[in-house]
């Protein structure tokens, strides 16, 4: 009789997961690098929030990268010197290429390295590493973790309105036109994550505004393509925001009102989304979390 099987977890800092948290979850967190005016950091080792926000203010030149090859395997190897299989959570497939260099790699490792694709990022994709832990915990191997996440990964929803269009702009989402028209007239876009794509949801006159747009959203999400879950208790209701803390706090005050039976879960977007839609943005999300037999 094989014995159960130890599974290391990983996944990268755009599920918002701190290197401290990730320690007292005993879990691996791949840090994200970025390029600020041509240096290289890495978020949450060598690059805090504060910092980031403050060079993005200065408009220093920041771009993301991926965790290089190299990295990722030396992780693999040495977590399976101890660990039988790993279950490797990248971000989403749509939103940059590191999973797909994921699955690469995991081809030399035999199926002891299992990479989901999972189409969640920030407060959703976090959702997905608590959810192994628990299947881990239930006696899942490292394939039968990967189904079961693979299969839920569209059963979450995220939307996010922004303080400014500057950086819309400047990724070329919008044409400076739109973007000048939306700043005379106070326009406050909502986007939305469903999946592995960044889209337009609506567009609102003023924050209040877009926040109640959210919130309608968030309501229709719940009381239609989630009410099965919600009535069995399985969605987590989630916020996340870029370096407006404050104004984050009062978000999620407005979220338990709205929704009071549900807790709501916050934590800052990961830098590799503000970095595309800039600070003070707010965000509602929610996911499904799993069933364990």
């Amino acid at each position: 009789m094989m014995g159960k099987k130890k599974i290391a977890i990983i996944t990268d800092s755009n599920s918002g997961i701190t290197q401290k948290e990730a320690q007292q979850l005993g879990i691996t967190v791949l840090a994200m690098p970025f390029y600020i005016d041509e240096q290289l950091f890495l978020e949450d080792i060598t690059l805090t929030q504060e910092e980031f926000y403050k060079r993005l203010a200065e408009d220093a030149n920041i771009s993301t990268s991926q965790p290089s090859p190299a990295d990722v395997m030396e992780t693999w190897e040495k977590l399976l010197e101890e660990y039988d299989e790993i279950v490797h959570i990248p971000m989403s497939s749509g939103l940059s290429n590191s999973c797909q260099t994921a699955f690469v790699l995991a081809r030399e490792f035999h199926d002891r390295v299992q990479v989901v694709d999972n189409q969640r990022i920030s407060v959703t994709q976090r959702q997905s590493v608590l959810d192994a832990m628990e299947l881990a915990k239930a006696g899942k191997d490292a394939v039968q973790i990967k189904e079961i996440l693979e299969k839920e990964a569209g059963e979450s929803s995220i939307y996010i309105t922004l303080e400014t269009l500057k950086y819309l702009k400047k990724g070329g989402r919008i044409t400076p036109a739109a973007a000048a028209l939306g700043t005379v007239l106070n326009l406050k876009p909502v986007l939305q994550i469903q999946g592995d794509k960044l889209d337009a949801f609506s567009k609102a006159r003023g924050k209040k505004q877009a926040k109640r747009t959210m919130l309608q959203a968030m309501k229709a999400d719940l009381e239609g393509r989630f009410k099965e879950y919600v009535d069995r208790d399985l969605i987590c209701l989630q916020a996340a925001y870029t370096g407006n803390e404050e104004e984050a706090m009062e978000w999620k005050k407005e979220l338990e009102n709205q929704f009071p039976r549900m807790p709501v879960y916050m934590a800052p977007l990961s830098l590799s989304v503000a970095c595309h839609i800039g600070q003070g943005a707010l965000a509602v999300a929610a996911s499904k979390k799993v069933e364990v037999e």
